[in-house]
């Protein structure tokens, strides 16, 4: 990967720009719109939201507003937990279409494969929900599917009732909480890891070894962990709503980090915390 643009492609064909702009976490309205305008005046061309952000609306706007061509952005939403089944998907992404004005997205998710209001009937709602999305992937509103958070179990209990596999899995993924078996699993499934919170929700820069690699290359922390994710063969979303350190999150084509400085990354367990249990998080 030599620039923002260079992409990584699904196992459907289609193709996904390897480093996306998240955007958890950040209001709607006009701190949303800035900051997605930002990114894509910085080059990214890939942008990450959810229904559960709030946001849709404001990446919308912030995509017409770029006058960057549709075909040249990469737009990607997730499904919303409360919104399992098949005619509440539907409907869902009717909405999601709606908020984004625009006729068909890149890439949509389910975004958690257990929420605490489908518990005792997870698999069923998961393939219910799955079934919607195929069906709209099959019409071209829809041009990949996949999922987030999902461990073996649930990415195998999905496969039993899909037709279409999934090709992409989110999940968080930084140094430290590297999730190697669903990562081995994914991988051995042909399903792209795309890596949300790659700077571990803002804890890496108070990690001194970070900051002493930082040191080292005569970069940022975040440029050191977005480089990390990239030589992991992870596809990372840093989030930022400061035109500056946007910038600075995309200036990572330009070295590359040792491989005993990417194991040393890897092996800071715990640095940052760990991702929750899907099955036990409590929304």
């Amino acid at each position: 990967m030599k620039s923002l643009t260079d992409s990584y492609k699904l196992s459907n064909g289609v193709e996904i720009p390897c480093v996306g702009f998240g955007t958890w976490q950040t209001p709607n309205g006009d701190v949303a719109v800035s900051s997605v305008l930002s990114a894509i005046e910085a080059g990214y061309r890939h942008i990450d939201t959810a229904q559960g952000y709030g946001n849709e609306e404001s990446v919308g706007i912030a995509a017409k507003k770029s006058g960057v061509d549709r075909k040249e952005l990469f737009i990607t939403s997730k499904l919303d937990n409360s919104e399992h089944g098949y005619e509440k998907t539907l409907a869902a992404f009717e909405r999601t279409m709606k908020n984004l004005d625009m006729e068909y997205i890149d890439l949509f998710l389910i975004h958690w494969p257990n929420p605490i209001a489908f518990r005792d009937s997870w698999r069923e709602a998961n393939a219910s929900s799955w079934k919607a999305f195929e069906e709209l992937h099959k019409t071209g509103r829809i041009r990949a599917i996949g999922v987030s958070n999902f461990h073996p179990r649930h990415i195998k209990a999905l496969m039993e009732t899909a037709i279409i596999a999934p090709t992409v899995n989110q999940i968080r993924l930084c140094p430290g909480d590297t999730q190697d078996e669903v990562v081995d699993y994914c991988r051995s499934q042909n399903i792209l890891l795309e890596a949300y919170s790659p700077l571990g929700s803002g804890k890496i820069f108070d990690v001194p070894e970070m900051r002493a690699l930082a040191e080292k290359y005569g970069k940022s922390v975040a440029q050191i962990c977005v480089r990390w994710s990239l030589q992991r063969g992870y596809l990372p979303l840093p989030k930022s709503v400061t035109p500056a350190r946007i910038k600075e999150n995309a200036e990572v084509f330009d070295f590359e980090l040792e491989e005993a400085d990417a194991r040393l990354i890897a092996d800071l367990k715990g640095c940052v915390g760990y991702s929750y249990n899907p099955d036990k998080t409590p929304f």
